[in-house]
């Protein structure tokens, strides 16, 4: 699987360069795609974790030749992903303080500005010498099971807490607490100025609501938030006098409870309403390694790796022969899927 995605992305960026293996794993179609050619099942969690591992090992010893670094991965590998960017932003000349600040934004965005019950677990960065990148992370519902991933890419981002995603997707949808969404941003400009206000008065008012009872609608709840737990970190922020909202969100020790506090007061006080929205809009269903729709050729496996790799190295000396093949051959199947339905 490893030597596959290698031959793949290595094939991506003789045709496109680096910035189109950005582009295509931005693409949450693309990646899946990618994930089922690989072999994984299409509804595992593990498709995720494993196509971003192939592509970490399958271009493993060539990201200089290639000009694309992958650092990050699942569980503890996702803690190395800041000296990993360092390591080789040292190498190669790329301002590693930049990036490595976008990695810690797009992981703390989904995991206390976007409140939608899954908790990130897996965090891939993939760059290039031009500082460009994208980011694959995946989050996990313990309560239903189900995994929900989450595309970057830096082209996109124009406000990292206003509709930053390339894609966000998962097969369940359910409210959340989006604060990136645009309908948010009286949300998040009142809950940067509540942070400028004096921790007391902030308590004080999370203790009256407590003796209210909210509006059926509201997702908000105040049993999930602690007034005297919080105290601490309105102390941080006042002192930290956040500016904007990205300021607010990247302090130390503000969560996911201290933004839904200052939702709930901007909400029921000051009448900011923020979006509950979920923000997955894609699901998938393809085949692969679990059988369906038929178990892995191994044999045809090996043939494909072999043919991408002799496209390869012919490519590399201007003999494309194979690569404008591979390109006729997907012209073809456009062709095909655009028109009788009986010949897909």
């Amino acid at each position: 699987m490893a030597k596959l995605a290698g031959a793949i992305i290595e094939l991506v960026v003789l045709e496109e360069g680096p910035a189109g293996v950005l582009q295509r794993v931005s693409d949450p179609a693309w990646f899946q795609a990618m994930g089922c050619v690989l072999g994984f099942d299409w509804h595992s969690s593990g498709l995720t974790t494993t196509t971003c591992g192939a592509i970490k090992e399958g271009i493993r010893g060539e990201e200089e030749n290639l000009g694309l670094f992958v650092a990050g991965g699942k569980g503890a590998a996702s803690r190395k992903t800041p000296s990993e960017i360092a390591s080789w932003g040292e190498k190669v000349g790329v301002d590693a303080d930049r990036l490595t600040e976008a990695s810690r934004t797009s992981a703390k965005v989904d995991s206390a500005a976007v409140q939608d019950g899954y908790q990130i677990y897996h965090h891939v960065f993939l760059f290039d010498c031009e500082a460009r990148w994208a980011v694959v992370q995946q989050g996990m519902n313990e309560e239903n099971g189900m995994a929900r991933r989450y595309h970057w890419l830096s082209s996109r981002v124009s406000d990292f807490v206003c509709e930053p995603h390339a894609a966000v997707c998962c097969d369940a949808r359910d409210a959340a607490l989006n604060l990136v969404a645009r309908e948010s941003a009286g949300t998040r400009e009142t809950s940067v100025a509540l942070t400028q206000e004096r921790p007391e008065g902030l308590i004080r008012e999370l203790e009256r609501l407590k003796r209210l009872t909210l509006p059926r609608r509201h997702e908000i709840l105040l049993s999930d938030i602690s007034p005297e737990r919080l105290h601490r970190t309105f102390i941080k922020t006042y002192e930290a006098h956040p500016g904007e909202f990205l300021d607010l969100l990247t302090i130390s020790g503000v969560g996911a409870k201290t933004l839904r506090a200052l939702s709930l007061i901007a909400d029921l006080v000051h009448g900011e309403t923020p979006s509950f929205e979920d923000p997955a809009r894609f699901g998938f269903a393809h085949g692969g390694k679990d059988g369906i729709p038929y178990p892995v050729d191994r044999v045809l496996y090996d043939r494909t790796i072999d043919l991408l790799d002799r496209a390869i190295r012919k490519a590399k000396l201007g003999q494309r022969e194979e690569t404008n093949a591979i390109r006729r051959l997907h012209r073809f199947f456009d062709s095909v899927s655009e028109g009788d339905p009986s010949r897909r």
